[in-house]
């Protein structure tokens, strides 16, 4: 894979190559010697690559990149974003699948179609494409349960996402799951709008839409989106 376009189509192109390959499968990528370094690494990373080298051509002017395709999902990101939406980590279910919340039980799809925030069923190319919401996580290791997830890698993963947030600017960043955000950002924080801000934008946080979560029905799920629709001045 060769990739000349903007810096910012990047993301977007590599998920839909993660999404045609097979855990395990090999990327070969070549991209212009003006990236920088730490950011290539963390777009690779948020795609859900390992690099496995990263090395200037002979000729100089290029960087080729040899990367593992892991079991995880994609970032769905890239510019003019309205709302950035940041989940605590993919499940192996959805990792799976290739979208994120995709167990039947999981309220957040629901909710977002009846908030209006998107307007087709478990299709995050579409909801970038079309609604203009992109989607992360947190952290980019797949597990069974969100528990299974360290202290650490909830920070380190907040850091990653500072990173996106500064670098394509979204409207909003809305963080599905309260526990999560605790642990990575705020430990007192509660669901709402968030002050200060996250990587430069409005955050929101709203809470888990897991099927574990008995006390956010999609109603009220629906009604948090509704106020992340609306800003942070309503």
């Amino acid at each position: 894979m060769e990739h000349a376009a903007a810096p910012e189509a990047l993301p977007l192109a590599l998920a839909r190559v993660h999404h045609e390959m097979a855990v395990g499968e090999r990327l070969d990528l070549t991209v212009t010697d003006d990236w920088n370094h730490a950011r290539l690494a963390r777009v690779l990373a948020g795609a859900g690559f390992e690099v496995v080298s990263n090395r200037r051509t002979s000729e100089g002017d290029r960087r080729r990149v040899r990367a593992t395709r892991l079991r995880t999902l994609p970032d769905t990101v890239g510019p003019r974003m309205r709302t950035l939406v940041v989940g605590l980590n993919p499940s192996l279910y959805s990792a799976d699948r290739g979208v994120g919340f995709a167990r039947p039980g999981n309220r957040f799809w629901p909710a977002a179609l009846a908030s209006g925030l998107m307007t087709r069923d478990r299709d995050n190319f579409h909801a970038l494409r079309v609604d203009r919401v992109g989607m992360t996580d947190l952290v980019k290791r797949a597990t069974a349960r969100a528990d299974e997830l360290s202290d650490d890698e909830y920070r380190d993963g907040a850091t990653r996402v500072a990173l996106l947030v500064e670098w394509l600017r979204p409207r909003a960043v809305c963080f599905v799951g309260l526990s999560g955000y605790r642990v990575a950002v705020d430990r007192r924080a509660v669901a709402g709008w968030q002050d200060p801000a996250f990587g430069g934008r409005p955050a929101y946080v709203m809470p888990n839409p897991s099927g574990l979560n008995a006390h956010a029905t999609p109603a009220i799920l629906a009604e948090h989106l509704r106020v992340l629709q609306r800003g942070p001045r309503g």
